[in-house]
């Protein structure tokens, strides 16, 4: 992304980076519904196209934000994983996923996991850090 930028705002920064749904999207999936693979990236509800969701994998491959292994039980698959700087990233969708369901005609149930992340406090959220790094 680098030459991109047009400020060295840090909000900036960030949305140059996560600032597409997409990018939002694959993140999410990976945190709250556990997606490792290209495939079930796919079948999301939004329905990403595969050019879309292989230009959005490599950049933030190449931002650091995920990782991207081959699957030792399928020669043909690959494994996507969130680094730290990607888990790092959790409070932001839980603000998110918790705006969302209060202003928006959310799916309670959908927005429940941010709502419980949020009561928890910080204590629930170190949990569901600590949980994304086991992989």
């Amino acid at each position: 992304m680098s030459g991109k930028e047009k400020s060295n705002c840090p909000i900036n920064l960030s949305l140059e980076l996560i600032g597409d749904r997409w990018t939002l999207l694959i993140i999410r999936d990976m945190m709250f519904a556990g997606k490792k693979h290209f495939r079930e990236f796919m079948q999301s509800d939004e329905g990403i196209s595969s050019r879309t969701l292989a230009d959005r994998l490599q950049v933030l491959q190449e931002e650091g934000i995920v990782t991207r292994h081959d699957d030792p039980s399928h020669k043909l698959k690959t494994i996507y994983r969130l680094t730290p700087a990607g888990i790092d990233f959790l409070p932001v969708l839980v603000s998110l996923g918790v705006w969302g369901n209060r202003y928006r005609a959310a799916d309670p149930a959908l927005g429940a996991v941010a709502e419980e992340l949020t009561a928890g406090g910080p204590e629930a959220i170190l949990r569901m850090k600590r949980q994304l790094a086991a992989g």
